[in-house]
């Protein structure tokens, strides 16, 4: 039985390293098996789907020739999947960071630019981390972050999601590490210090206009 859990899970971890690398131009966001008796099918979650589909269809249809050659599938499908908000997904971005500074945009901007998109996209807190020969010849590490990440518990577990890239650089390899706290993910009794304020300000504000009614009656 455990052997049997093992060999599930390293078969899964190798399908989602073969999807990351076909379709990493198109933003590629995760997958989902579902196995049934007539066959399997293969969901991924793109940003661009336009790109794995290609033209006509050819590029699906390629990916799923491979798919079945490689880790034999019988009967192999491949659905394809916009996600609706880039910019929540941490693989995604891990992905977009490693491109970005691949093309000679300086890591800290950057990491300072995702950083900027994932919270103006809603999330409850953002922390981003890159590893490596950052500004000389000795590797050293750098963290960005913004809003509020849980570290730790059954808070972190539900709303976190974490993902990790790395690219080659001049310089070596660098490390990225995405974490994203998503606000719809956190349990009910978890509220931000900025929404505390906010039904505060409401209150106030309505208890001052109480008062002015009160005073020009």
């Amino acid at each position: 039985m455990v052997k049997s859990i093992l060999t599930t899970s390293r078969s899964f971890a190798d399908i989602d390293e073969f999807f990351e690398k076909e379709l990493r131009d198109a933003g590629y966001g995760g997958l989902e098996v579902q196995k049934s008796p007539v066959g399997t099918t293969l969901k991924v979650y793109v940003a661009r789907p336009g790109l794995a589909i290609g033209r006509r269809g050819t590029g699906i249809k390629d990916l799923t020739d491979k798919v079945a050659a490689k880790f034999g599938f019988p009967n192999a499908q491949i659905a394809v999947t916009e996600v609706a908000n880039p910019e929540l997904n941490s693989r995604i971005m891990a992905a977009r960071i490693a491109q970005i500074v691949s093309r000679g945009t300086a890591f800290r901007r950057a990491a300072q630019w995702s950083v900027n998109n994932i919270m103006s996209a809603g999330a409850a807190g953002v922390e981003i981390s890159v590893a490596g020969k950052l500004r000389s010849d000795r590797s050293h590490g750098e963290k960005y972050r913004a809003g509020i990440v849980p570290k730790s518990g059954d808070t972190a577990e539900r709303s976190v999601t974490e993902a990790t890239t790395d690219v080659l650089l001049k310089l070596g390899l660098y490390g990225i590490k995405v974490k994203i706290a998503l606000k719809d993910a956190l349990p009910p009794d978890f509220q931000l210090k900025e929404d505390v304020q906010e039904e505060e300000n409401k209150e106030n504000g309505s208890t001052q206009a109480e008062g002015t009614e009160e005073s020009g009656r």
